[in-house]
Order: structure tokens, then C-alpha cells, then sequence
């Protein structure tokens, strides 16, 4: 019977975001692949989520989010204003390069 729960309850959990913005965070600029015109690059930041809960993966958009997410609230610890993905997520983890452009 508690197994029957779990079942039902999973894919509630996996439209649940883990992971909150914080509001310094949200001015931070996310950019796409490449070289950054007049940035200076501040250091690199790695950011881990869950990617699956037991036996149910979750959805890789929300995971996707959720490390975007982590990236920006953690590149304030580096004074960056903007952050860049440097590799694709893979199970859960992915690597972001920290800049200051503005």
C-alpha cells in the first residue's frame, strides 16, 4: 500500500521546483556559449541538483532550471553580474563560468 502511495505522490514531486531565486540573483544575466564581449571572468561555479527521485527521473527542463538557478544565486558569492554554462547538464551537475560585464 505505501508503495502505491510513493507512486502517486512522484510525479507531484517532480513538478515541484527545489530550488528558489534569490531576489540579488535575479539581475544576473544568463548568455549563451561563446566569447563575452568586454567581461571580465571571474572565477568558474558548480551546481548540483537531483535528476532523479528513487526510481523516477525527473523532468530535464526543470532540472535544467533549477542548476540555472543554483548557477545564479551562487555566482554572488563571486560579485558576477552575468554567468554562461560551460558544459551540459549530466546527472544533475553542470559547470557555469562567472563574468563581470556590466
Amino acid at each position: 500500500m505505501r508503495l502505491i502511495a510513493l507512486a502517486a505522490l512522484l510525479p507531484l514531486l517532480s513538478a515541484c521546483t527545489w530550488v528558489e531565486l534569490s531576489p540579488q540573483a535575479s539581475a544576473i544575466k544568463v548568455i549563451p556559449a561563446g566569447n563575452p564581449s568586454s567581461c571580465q571572468k571571474l572565477g568558474e561555479v558548480a551546481v548540483s541538483v537531483k535528476d532523479k527521485v528513487a526510481f523516477y527521473e525527473r523532468n530535464q527542463v526543470k532540472v535544467r532550471d533549477e542548476l540555472e538557478t543554483l548557477a545564479r544565486n551562487e555566482s554572488l558569492t563571486l560579485q558576477a553580474d552575468t554567468i554562461q554554462p560551460l558544459t551540459q547538464p549530466v546527472d544533475g551537475e553542470q559547470r557555469f563560468a562567472a563574468f563581470r560585464c556590466r
